[in-house]
């Protein structure tokens, strides 16, 4: 399985054996100039390898991140002939603690002063200070995790803080055949959203189109 990752500042690719070994994990920085990196350390990665199946993070996560990765996803999966198979990012930090006894919050940066804080599979986002509390024992991943645990533990919260901060392709393909020894369906490559993007039309609108 070939799985591809690309929601936050660093993307990565990994292959995995039909054992379930760790073939290849390779990492590149997910900005700036994503576009003209990921394309090329795909190539490394498939070269003389053969994929039967392609998982690729759907989020949330870097807006332009996710649209380069599912396209490149996409467009690998159809020359190839393969499944496409979608992950969340939730499900991806899951699988790296297969034994958690708690409930695990994934907290993502989503820029200064707000978070993108996913439980219970359902992502929404907040400003730091209005993060919500808990009374229960909850454990935290993600780039955001360290100021998610200290906004929570200053409010009295159960907060177990994991090693976990950055996404390993490894865990988005492993959460993808979990899925699938689960009997659950795959989820759509398609990118799962939590804010509207940054972009913003001109004041003037768009340019007319050339004559």
């Amino acid at each position: 399985m070939l799985a591809i990752d690309a929601s936050a500042a660093r993307a990565g690719i990994a292959l995995l054996a039909e054992d379930g070994a760790v073939a290849l994990r390779l990492f590149t920085p997910g900005r700036p100039g994503l576009i003209e990196t990921l394309p090329p350390l795909l190539r490394q990665a498939v070269a003389g390898r053969s994929v039967t199946q392609v998982a690729v993070t759907i989020g949330p996560g870097s807006f332009t991140g996710l649209r380069t990765a599912i396209s490149l996803a996409q467009g690998f999966a159809a020359a190839a002939g393969v499944p496409l198979l979608g992950v969340t990012v939730a499900e991806a930090y899951a699988a790296a603690f297969p034994a958690l006894h708690r409930p695990l919050w994934v907290a993502i940066r989503a820029r200064k002063n707000r978070i993108f804080l996913v439980r219970d599979g359902v992502a929404a986002a907040f400003a730091d200070a209005d993060l919500p509390r808990t009374r229960h024992p909850v454990a935290l991943a993600g780039d955001a995790a360290n100021e998610a645990a200290a906004l929570l533990a200053a409010a009295g919260g159960d907060v177990m803080l994991t090693n976990a901060k950055r996404l390993d392709p490894v865990w988005v393909a492993r959460a993808a055949l979990a899925r699938q020894a689960a009997g659950l369906p795959a989820h759509a490559a398609q990118p799962l959203y939590v804010d509207p993007p940054e972009a913003r039309l001109p004041a003037a609108g768009l340019r007319p189109p050339p004559v």
